[in-house]
């Protein structure tokens, strides 16, 4: 019991120790837990959400439209649960100026389903659900009425709207119509769509770099009043993907064996079928087109025959009567009665050649025979010109039929594609990611801090140790009593860190998500493993400090441990040696230089506490001023252009043109821009890449006409990058790099990804599907998006070879020895404003898909949720040096107790004492410093690593003023310790502290 008490007595005794031990186990376990219970807690409400909304996890574009054969074909794939065909069109209306929109049709397959907000979902013709950005911008409510106008049908469908399928299966029968809207429009419902999580109403909507709305709001409509047979794309669930966590590898590889069968098989038979099915029909309407000719020849051809016939029967009729009266006249006249009897009694009978000459007299003895004979003969020609024409354009159309149809393209995408989806997931990994980092300082930190202040709590104690030893208590019950104390200590601090980590935390992180998206149904969890887990790891590393300490005492005798520690034998530092600086030195300015170098373990978790904390401010800070510059250095440095145009291919010409007419550009750069993806090769052939989305990045395809490819230098600033150590990377001389006709030039944000680097073979996959293994010939700099340059020659050596992968997917060598030019890189005149305004009038132009300004890039670009988790790891860094430099100084203090009241019993006054002793902190504070601000910025160079984001390459860069912020709060912090010691030194009682312990 006596045991007991005494115990008790010194735990109160050590209440200092205790707080610094909790305070460090509270900071660490609320860094490992808070960071990771915010993303998971938002990661685990979104895929809530979209499992009860039924988000797609596969959806199919076309750009030839979707037939009811394509989606029969798409229910059959192994692996889809569900198909769901969607009807949408792009409308425009007046809202302060020329707004477009999407009307789309509210699947009846349980997928894509909007959230309802306010009001109530449209079930009637002519009723739409708006999204609560529309209700913002345009000051319109529930009730409030609309009316739309539907714009052109684009140029990939427009062939198949007046087609009939004639492939001579039920796949596509009758005429295939495209999707048609009402358009007087009532607003009965405000949803949030599950595609888009933006929030309208925070602090921060979607960031444009990431924006891929090609319209500037969606409208939902029930599918009563929906017309068409034309599909514009079809949404797929997968079996068992909504067991996983969308956010999973395990989901993407779910996903991706499903995708993965759709490429393999179904999407290149049923492109070729489609196309088949519109050359069809496109034949069909020719023939039908030349057999209503034809009838329509045959019915004139008929009359003139008729008319003729009537024609040529008077004129004969003339004839036999002239012939008549000839002989009539000849009997009269004759001398032989029987001659006249005879021709009287009988027709005369005359020639051909006197008949038609007859015929003719005729004809032209009468005007009206005369005019009559013209009239018919002129029918006659012209409708042999007719024929003539028709049947040299129907020969016309039958030739530039084949030639006038695309390539039917499909697009196979998964919610990777989402824009929202994408950024979100983006963010929240790009956070995790952080958390999973810094927790391993705070954790080396709390153990260093444990080992001085447990060490000392012993040391402080080894004569009652040798007394209770001496006593007959074992070793191990003697070492309870700071065991259960640092255990005690880790207990209350890590589960007040838990309560910060998983309520605290998450809930700023989740106010700042909450600015940025809108997620339904968000809650708080609590996560038992991971938060016992986490408590585990700080009590073994501060236990395992203790034992240590207990360790390294309870080795000596009872009787060795009962006698005041012997004394260090004095010894020449290093200083003293270098004659004409010490000998310049005052006296108490020798005793601090000896007091910190010789007591090497002090100095050491001084300084090291001290530049890990300093360390951990200077990363915190260098991922803000990383991410503020990441706009500016792909936009206005690396991107050398103004401006990028991109059409579709049948609107290619009229896009350069529109361009070259406005007369705001000063040169530009024809290219061809497709979406595609970049596989790792896997070893051997080459030919097989890595599984799974690690293995793969989506990225934007540019090739560079032969003849202008020393102009990709002046739009896009080409400098070779070499991965170094820890993350790190060099960068080579600016215009070092060429693109040629021996490999592709990929983005340095990919490369970093996948771990591809000059020399390396990748897996290419262009706009068509097509795949082929390519060399990498360099890595380029870039920091935004994932760009692969290749050349028109190399482009067409691996896509159109019959090495490469789906061949018979590709173009035909007449087709593809011209690549399409949709896109341009321009540079403009006039100032960042007029550049941005006129980006935003070219995307209203008919013939432009999207104009991208640089300057709008480099101004709109923002990672606010990384600003937010800078400001928490700042602060969180800064209580941490806090608690370490309180722990060092009063373990300072405590070890030097009688140092102190001699120099009181000396005659120093408190001021002077005060000064002696923080002179000392302070110096390995600045010691600290001077090593933390180069140790953060090598940790800041490691983000790379743990920052590993789809389509983002954070190159380092820490600001002076960081350093400067770095080290002015640091020092600030010891200042702030010294207002505390300072109390306990003037406590300190001379007598006392001096008597004896013997």
């Amino acid at each position: 019991m006596a045991f007991v008490k005494d115990m008790l007595r010194m735990w109160a005794h050590s209440w200092k120790r205790f707080i610094s031990i909790a305070m460090i186990t509270l900071l660490g376990v609320a860094v490992l837990t808070g960071i990771y219970a915010g993303c998971r807690d938002a990661f685990r409400s979104t895929d809530r959400f979209f499992d009860a909304q039924g988000l797609h996890d596969v959806q199919v574009l076309s750009t030839a439209g979707l037939s009811n054969g394509d989606i029969a074909a798409l229910r059959k794939v192994n692996g889809v649960a569900k198909v769901q065909e969607e009807r949408s069109q792009e409308v425009t209306f007046d809202l302060d100026g020329r707004k477009s929109a999407t009307m789309q049709e509210i699947g009846t397959n349980g997928i894509d389903q909007p959230y309802l907000q306010e009001g109530r979902m449209p079930k009637k013709a002519g009723e739409i659900a708006v999204t609560r950005k529309f209700i913002r911008d345009s000051g319109k409510r529930i009730g409030s009425r609309l009316t739309v106008t539907p714009e052109s049908a684009s140029s990939d469908t427009s062939d198949t709207n007046d087609t009939n399928g004639a492939d001579g299966t039920n796949e596509t029968n009758g005429t295939d119509e495209a999707p048609s809207f009402p358009t007087k429009l009532t607003i009965v419902g405000v949803v949030l769509d599950p595609q888009n999580l933006s929030n309208p109403d925070g602090y921060s909507a979607m960031t444009s770099f990431r924006s891929t709305a090609t319209t500037d709001y969606t409208f939902f409509a029930p599918s009563d009043g929906v017309t068409g047979t034309l599909y514009t794309s079809a949404t797929l669930l997968v079996k068992g993907a909504a067991a996983e966590s969308t956010f999973d590898e395990s989901y993407e590889n779910t996903v991706k064996q499903v995708t993965d069968r759709i490429d393999g098989t179904v999407k290149t038979d049923r492109q070729k079928a489609r196309r088949q099915e519109l050359l069809d029909a496109g034949n069909k309407k020719i023939a039908d087109a030349r057999a209503e000719a034809d009838k329509k020849f045959a019915d004139v051809q008929s009359q003139i025959d008729a008319n003729r016939q009537q024609f040529n029967q008077q004129v004969d009729q003339i004839v036999s009567m002239q012939a008549g009266a000839a002989a009539a006249g000849a009997a009269a006249n004759g001398a032989n009665a029987g001659a006249a009897a005879a021709a009287g009694a009988t027709t005369p009978q005359l020639d051909e050649t006197t008949r038609e000459t007859m015929r003719e007299t005729i004809i032209a003895a009468s005007p009206e025979l005369t005019q009559a004979k013209q009239q018919l003969d002129q029918a006659q020609s012209q409708l042999n010109e007719q024929k003539a024409s028709t049947e040299q354009t129907l020969k016309t159309k039958e030739n530039e039929l084949k030639t006038s149809i695309p390539q039917v393209r499909w697009y196979v995408q998964d919610r990777q594609s989402l824009g929202g989806f994408s950024a979100l997931k983006s963010d929240l990994d790009s956070i995790q990611s952080l958390g999973n980092a810094f927790p391993i300082v705070f954790l080396l930190v709390a153990v260093m801090m444990s080992l001085t202040a447990m060490a000392r709590m012993v040391e402080e104690d080894r004569s009652l140790i040798g007394t209770y030893v001496g006593l007959g208590y074992g070793r191990l019950a003697v070492a309870s009593r700071y065991l259960l104390f640092a255990l005690l200590a880790c207990l209350i601090g890590g589960g007040l860190g838990l309560i910060a980590g998983f309520l605290g935390i998450p809930a700023f992180l989740l106010v700042v998500l909450q600015g940025m998206y809108v997620m339904p149904g968000l809650r708080l969890e609590y996560d038992w493993l991971y938060g016992s887990l986490g408590i585990a790891l700080f009590v073994v590393g501060v236990l395992a400090a203790t034992i240590y300490a207990c360790v390294q005492e309870m080795r000596q005798t009872p009787a060795a441990l009962m006698r005041p520690k012997a004394p260090r034998a004095g010894s020449r530092i290093l200083l003293e040696r270098i004659r004409p600086v010490w000998n310049r030195m005052g006296f108490l300015g020798k005793v601090t230089a000896r007091n910190i170098f010789r007591f090497k373990s002090r100095l050491i978790m001084t300084v090291g506490g001290v530049a890990g904390c300093t360390a951990l401010i200077v990363c915190g800070l260098a991922i803000n001023d990383t991410v503020a510059d990441l706009g500016i250095k792909q936009y206005r440095d690396i991107y050398q252009y103004d401006l990028m145009v991109v059409s579709d291919d049948s609107d290619a010409s009229a896009m350069r043109t529109k361009v070259a007419s406005d007369g705001r550009v000063t040169s530009s750069l024809d290219v061809r821009i497709e979406s595609g993806d970049l596989t790792v090769a896997g070893s051997g052939d080459g030919d097989s890449g890595k599984a799974g989305s690690s293995g793969s990045e989506s990225i934007q395809l540019v090739a560079v006409p032969e003849k202008h490819l020393s102009d990709l230098g002046e739009m896009v600033t080409l400098q070779p990058v070499s991965s170094g150590i820890l993350g790190t990377s060099g960068v080579g001389k600016t215009g070092s790099l060429k693109l040629d006709d021996d490999g592709v030039i990929v983005a340095q944000s990919a490369a970093s990804a996948l771990g591809v680097k000059a020399g390396s073979k990748v897996r290419l996959t262009n706009g068509d599907g097509v795949q082929a293994t390519a060399k990498v010939s360099a890595v380029n700099r870039n920091l935004i998006g994932s760009d692969v340059y290749v050349s028109e020659t190399y482009y067409a050596k691996l896509f159109d070879s019959k090495d490469a992968k789906n061949t018979k997917n590709s173009k035909s060598s007449e087709d593809s020895e011209a690549l399409t030019w949709n896109a341009m890189l321009a540079k403009l005149s006039g100032s960042d404003t007029s550049q941005t305004d006129y980006a935003e009038s070219l995307e209203e132009d008919s013939s432009v898909m999207k104009a991208v300004s640089c300057a709008h890039m480099a101004d709109s670009f923002k990672f606010d949720l990384m600003g937010a988790v800078v400001a928490l790891i700042v602060a969180l860094a800064g209580g941490l040096a806090l608690v370490v430099l309180f722990t060092l100084a009063n373990t300072n203090v405590s070890e030097r107790v009688r140092e102190m009241a001699t120099l009181k019993v000396l005659g120093f006054f408190d001021r002077e004492v005060h000064y002696y002793v923080n002179r000392e902190m302070m110096i390995l504070t600045v010691m600290g410093v001077i090593l933390g601000l180069p140790l953060g910025r090598l940790v800041g160079g490691m983000l790379t690593m743990a920052l590993n984001m789809p389509s983002l390459y954070f190159e380092v860069e820490v600001k002076p003023l960081s350093y400067v912020i770095a080290a002015v709060a640091t020092m600030a912090f010891a200042l702030l310790v010294q207002l505390f010691v300072n109390p306990v030194l003037d406590r300190i009682d001379p007598i006392s502290s001096l008597k004896s312990v013997e």
